[in-house]
Order: structure tokens, then C-alpha cells, then sequence
């Protein structure tokens, strides 16, 4: 048997792992990848854009940071499928509904982070930026924000990752991207199709989490200092000629706080 023929019988035979399905519907698989990144990456950029100010508005007023998050996380526990019916009479079958439903399921995880982050912020950093004049816009933009990305890039990252699991149930109104593919599978039971379909959405989680571990890592060079520098301290141990046990003297300074700090200084 030639190796043409054993690569049609795979087809024929319904394997899970057929290199001729991946050949001959290699545009298919394309197209479906292409649409599962983009009704990705438009859910995941709406739910930071609503999310960001929902979280500013729960930490400006306290009042109603409960109301928020409750609103979020209720929305998090409706079954998708009576998400999409309940959106349905307004977006009818389009991709709007999908990347609506997905928005609204993102907002419990990115509302959360942002607001850890933000409260997690060291208040001697926002004392050093207030005695140097700096206003709440110019505070929260140079100051806090920068302090607060590795729990807001948490956050991104686990709502990114969610959201391209989700979006295959997009499959309901025929916008799910590799869902469609999957659906289609399982009905006809075409093994090939399924898996590959599968795999796919799985490479997609793991590339999408390692660049934006990659974007986080080029954000916030300041987590990466005590191991850069060459002999370093191990945690837990003391660098020659430190103070011994019991004495005083200054604390760890984060990055950020020292530069504001010398600024003030020299002001």
C-alpha cells in the first residue's frame, strides 16, 4: 500500500490522528483559528475597558464595591446557554453575542484583580508621589498602576485563558471559532476533527498565557532585580556585613518608592 493510500484510509477509517484531515481542511482549521483569536481578543479588550472603571468606581467609593463585585460573580454563575438566550432578542445570531456574553463572564475575574492590585499598592509610594505634587490622575497612571500590573497581568492572564475556553460554546449560535469544529465533530463523530479541533484550543491557551507572561515580564522589570543582580541573597539569608539580629535599620525599598523618594529629595 502506497503511503498516498494509507493516508486516505485514515480518513476512512475515522482515526483520531489523520495527517491527510490536517492536508485537506488545513483551510478550514485556519479560518476557525482566526475566528476563535478574534472573538477572543475583542471579549478580553471590552472586559478590561468596562472592567477598569467598575474597579476604580468600587475603590473610590467603598459603597459600592459590594454591589459590584456581587453583580459580577452573579453574572459569572449563569449557564452560558441561558446567557445566550437572555442576549439573544438584542444581538440575535452573531458574533455580538458571543463576545457579550464572553465580556460579562470576564468581568468577575478582571474587576477582582484590579482592585487587589490597586489596594495592594505600598502607601509610602503614594505618600512619596503626593509630597511631590502629583494629582489622582497622575498617581494612578505613574504610580499605582505600574505597582499594580503584576496582579492586573494576573488577572488578564487568567480571563484570556478562560475566555478562549469559553468561546468554543460560541458553537451554539455558530460563532465559536474551533467550537464550530468540535460540534461538528461530535455529531458526526469525525475522530480527527475532534481532537485536532481540541489540541488547537489547547495551543491556543498556552501561547496566549506565555505572551502575556512575556508582556508582564517586560512591564515590570523592578520583580526581576533581586534575581538579575549577580550575588544575590538567596530569601530568608543575610548579606555580609548586615545588621545583626534585633537592631534596627531600614527596610527593603521597592524600586519605584527609592526613585519617587531621591526625587523628593532633590526637590
Amino acid at each position: 500500500m502506497s503511503m498516498q493510500q494509507a493516508a486516505r484510509s485514515c480518513l476512512e477509517a475515522n482515526d483520531w490522528i489523520c495527517g491527510e484531515y490536517l492536508r485537506t481542511r488545513s483551510q478550514e482549521l485556519t479560518d476557525a483559528t482566526v475566528e476563535h483569536i478574534w472573538i477572543t481578543v475583542a471579549s478580553v479588550l471590552i472586559g478590561l475597558a468596562v472592567a477598569f472603571p467598575l474597579a476604580l468606581l468600587a475603590r473610590a467609593k467603598p459603597a459600592f464595591a459590594g454591589p459590584v463585585l456581587g453583580l459580577t460573580t452573579l453574572l459569572y454563575t449563569i449557564p452560558s446557554l441561558a446567557m445566550f438566550s437572555l442576549l439573544l432578542p438584542v444581538f440575535g445570531l452573531s458574533a455580538a453575542l458571543v463576545v457579550t456574553g464572553l465580556v460579562l463572564y470576564s468581568l468577575t475575574i478582571l474587576v477582582r484583580n484590579i482592585m487587589a492590585g490597586l489596594e495592594a499598592v505600598p502607601a509610602e509610594a503614594r505618600e512619596a508621589a503626593r509630597g511631590m505634587g502629583y494629582g489622582p490622575g497622575r498617581l494612578l497612571w505613574e504610580v499605582e498602576l505600574p505597582l499594580a500590573l503584576p496582579a492586573l497581568m494576573a488577572g488578564l492572564r487568567i480571563a484570556t485563558v478562560s475566555t478562549i475556553a469559553l468561546t468554543t460554546v460560541g458553537a451554539l449560535v455558530g460563532k465559536g471559532g474551533l467550537g464550530n469544529l468540535i460540534d461538528d465533530g461530535v455529531q458526526t463523530t469525525f475522530k480527527s476533527q475532534v481532537l485536532t479541533a481540541s489540541v488547537l484550543c489547547v495551543l491556543l491557551a498556552a501561547v496566549a498565557d506565555l505572551l502575556l507572561l512575556g508582556v508582564q515580564r517586560l512591564l515590570t522589570p523592578w520583580t526581576r532585580i533581586r534575581t538579575a543582580q549577580p550575588g544575590a541573597v538567596p530569601p530568608g539569608s543575610k548579606p555580609p556585613g548586615s545588621a545583626p539580629t534585633g537592631t534596627s535599620g531600614p527596610g527593603p525599598v521597592h524600586p519605584v518608592t527609592a526613585r519617587q523618594g531621591t526625587a523628593k529629595e532633590a526637590v
